[in-house]
């Protein structure tokens, strides 16, 4: 039963409304699914879609290029890069006789609700053309074209945008649709760009897009350890040639057989003039003779196919943007529906266009403080954490501590620990610790295997994937009493704990054990990582998302095997333990009719209704489904048993097949998202642990002793802010029998699924429908999900 302060959208109804949905400016990865997710969302509530192909011209052209679409109209685009319907420059739309067109053409079929997909200019004449909307509509009465009715029932234009950029340069958002996958495409090509340079000692230059806006240059470059990035909001001091080529030269003194320097196709010097990609090559063969490479990624960072990131995303934002359509008065502005942290919120759109604009200016008058500013928390970030680990500092500029921390990685491996390792090793070595390393977990804690780690030691550590310190699953309460003797012989100050439930229990156990061992007694923190994603605490761990891109990947690949199959559902098995974020997320991000898991537990009549479901979707234009399944979700239900249900009950209509995806989804190099998010986060609790030492350091007696609550804990990101919670106070979030938390926000995605899918069911909008400032969405504790 509906409690009573829950908002369903099903209380709101599209009947008789007509939605317009384009496409305009550059294209993106992930844009299709977002034309899918508001065309089928749109549809749901009862209204009519409309496709307006070729964006601003084809409103302008009107005729066939307005289009009105059905369920099946959006089948098999969500894994196709690009955009299906189109995109265009138009000089027609930027005069008022254009616009005047354009308004007679929506007009003609009923669209009052305009769903625009694109970037600053997109949403920028968006808005001037809803401004201008009942004035173009009272100059059509007056030349006679529409009936005074017509300007009375069509009076107003709702506007809500979907930013689709891969250049993540439209303030008021973590994330524009198309950056992750864009960040694929840049790291693909640096990992194999990766290998021929260490084989010839070479230097490789990378431009990278971005005229107006560094993000892709500065989180690449994070994400692969770059010796050097140049991007517009932050030109290099006077005299950085010198700079640079002392650094590449030390480098490759020490033994480093490849250099990579990334440029932003915008960089510039602080004197406004261009550093160019060729510049920087002829600088580093005349400085220092280094055979040296340009290679310019261009147009392929906007080609292939979403990420999963951006699937999600996209998806999400579509079904808000029509929700905010729904819901918009004449007194609602024009809105863009963003990402904060982990939430979808809603902007003003003139507010984030203005603030972008801002951008701009202060590069322009060389305010560059401003200009990273105004860019927002994540973009600072990330900034702030490359600076951190890029430029390795003298011995003799390093602060002394004389603390020492040490690092381990425990439970199974996951995809970015070796990114998280490599921060935490710089940043402690920064901030002028000594560090440890521990191989295998806390049972190599026990048996003495850890050693001394180097700034050098995790050169190249970040596209690696698996662990390379080691990983078990053990934990530490049956090796305490060499634990603690392990502590007092190497003089452990602190505890760093990158991993997954075992991790978390591990801690616990670490926190038990004070009462009996002093040793224990100091700060310790963990850093969630485990592709099951099932850490209370965090709505993200380190390796879920290389996980889903490995699911949507394979899945796709398993779609298109049967693209010359008629009618064939396909039944996939995923990991996660009684965990089923990877089930109903990469449900969501590759298409799926059904995600079984554990959380929503199902018997025998569901599965029948999905199976009914499915036959009647098949006898339709659709000839593909996918289902997908928890590896734990139901002990009896298992998936030989929802696959030969499904064949048994299909037969006739669509045959099956079954896959295993297993240990695949534990491999594999990093995503760009483990990579960042496990380098910030394991940045973040370096300084949290820096600052728990001088805390807790006793002069009189010359040591560390930390025994309250909140010196043990576990750093998560929760919505908008990366938390530090004791691990104690979560005992009560968690569902220790089955190693998950009892509340999770994915949840709450699930019904998008469903609706994708054409199933009834209700779907709570209660975080929806407010709409917020700029400002509000940039507290000084928010940092972005990359």
């Amino acid at each position: 039963m509906a409690q009573p302060d829950r908002k369903l959208f099903e209380n709101l109804s599209g009947k008789g409304k007509a939605i317009g949905v384009l496409t305009s400016g550059g294209d993106a990865q992930g844009m299709n699914a977002a034309v899918r997710a508001v065309v089928r969302m749109g549809i749901y509530v009862q209204a009519k879609v409309y496709f307006i192909y070729e964006g601003y011209q084809g409103m302008v052209d009107g005729g066939d290029n307005i289009e009105e679409v059905s369920w099946e109209s959006v089948s098999s685009i969500l894994q196709v890069g690009g955009t299906v319907i189109g995109s265009a420059r138009c000089k027609a739309f930027r005069t008022r006789e254009g616009r005047l067109q354009a308004a007679y053409n929506l007009v003609q079929r009923g669209i009052t609700n305009l769903c625009v997909i694109g970037g600053d200019g997109s949403l920028t004449g968006a808005n001037l053309f809803r401004e201008e909307w009942s004035g173009l509509l009272d100059e059509l009465m007056q030349n006679g074209k529409i009936e005074a009715e017509a300007t009375r029932e069509y009076a107003h234009l709702n506007i809500v945008g979907m930013v689709g950029s891969i250049d993540n340069d439209f303030c008021g958002t973590d994330m524009t649709i198309g950056t992750d996958s864009a960040l694929h495409r840049i790291i693909e090509v640096v990992d194999a760009i990766m290998t021929t340079a260490q084989s010839h000692q070479r230097t490789f230059v990378l431009e990278v897009m971005g005229r107006h806006c560094g993000y892709l240059a500065l989180v690449s470059a994070l994400a692969c350890g770059a010796d050097w990035v140049f991007i517009p909001e932050y030109p290099p001091e006077e005299g950085w040639e010198d700079m640079m080529c002392n650094k590449l030269s030390e480098n490759r003194a020490r033994k480093k057989r490849l250099n990579i320097i990334i440029v932003s196709e915008g960089a510039i010097d602080c004197h406004n003039k261009a550093i160019t990609s060729d510049m920087v090559k002829d600088l580093v063969v005349k400085r220092l003779g280094f055979d040296t490479r340009v290679t310019i990624l261009g147009h392929v960072q906007r080609g292939g196919t979403p990420s999963a990131f951006d699937r999600i995303l996209a998806s999400r934002m579509g079904v808000d943007c029509v929700l905010a359509l729904l819901e918009a008065t004449p007194e609602t502005p024009a809105c863009v529906v963003s990402l904060c942290g982990n939430q979808a919120v809603r902007l003003p759109l003139m507010e984030c266009v203005q603030m972008t604009q801002e951008v701009q200016k202060a590069m322009d008058e060389r305010r560059f403080d401003d200009a990273v500013r105004l860019r927002g928390r994540s973009f600072e970030n990330n900034l702030n954490t490359y600076k951190l680990l890029s430029h390795k500092k003298n011995v003799a500029d390093l602060p002394k501590s004389n603390f020492t921390v040490a690092v381990l990685n425990v439970g199974a491996p996951a995809a970015g620990m070796n990114a998280a390792v490599r921060s935490a090793v710089r940043v402690g070595i920064t901030e002028g610790h000594k560090m440890l390393a521990v191989n295998d977990g806390f049972e190599g804690f026990a048996k003495g295997q850890i050693k001394d780690i180097k700034w050098g030691d995790v050169g190249g550590w970040t596209g690696q994937g698996g662990s390379l310190l080691g990983t078990k699953r053990t934990l530490p309460a049956k090796y305490f009493d060499k634990i603690a003797e392990q502590i007092r012989t190497h003089k452990i100050n602190a505890l760093l704990v990158i991993g997954g439930f075992e991790a978390y229990l591990g801690l616990m156990e670490m926190v038990e054990g004070r009462g009996k061992y002093d040793e224990f007694c100091i700060p310790m923190v963990m850093v969630p990582a485990t592709v099951s994603n099932n850490v209370p605490g965090s709505d993200f761990s380190i390796g879920a998302d290389t996980a889903l891109n490995t699911i949507t990947d394979t899945c796709d690949r398993i779609k298109q095997s049967a693209s010359g199959t008629k009618r064939r559902v396909f039944i996939i098995e995923t990991m996660g333990g009684y965990c089923g974020y990877l089930a109903n997320m990469g449900g969501l991000a590759a298409g799926a009719d059904a995600a079984y898991i554990f959380e929503e537990s199902f018997d025998i009549r569901e599965l029948q209704a999905n199976v009914e479901h499915l036959t009647e979707k098949m006898k339709t234009s659709i000839q593909r489904g996918l289902v997908l399944r928890n590896e734990n979700s139901n002990e009896n239900y298992t998936t030989d048993f929802i696959y030969q249900l499904y064949s048994e009950e299909g037969r006739g209509v669509f045959d099956c097949r079954k896959n295993v995806l297993g240990h695949m989804q534990q491999g594999g190099a990093p995503s760009p998202f483990d990579r960042n998010f496990g380098t910030k986060i394991s940045a973040k609790a370096v300084q949290w642990i820096s600052k728990k030492l001088k805390e807790t350091y006793r002069k009189d007696e010359g040591r560390v002793f930390a025994n309250t609550d909140d010196s043990v804990c576990l750093l998560g990101m929760r919505r908008r802010n990366l938390l530090f919670q004791p691990v104690t106070q979560l005992k009560d979030e968690t569902d220790f029998k089955h190693r998950i938390p009892k509340e999770q926000w994915w949840l709450k995605m699930r019904p998008l699924m469903k609706i994708l899918a054409k199933y009834k069911t209700s779907y709570d909008i209660s975080d929806a429908g407010k709409l917020e400032h700029v400002n509000m969405c940039r507290r000084k504790d928010e940092t972005g999900p990359i």
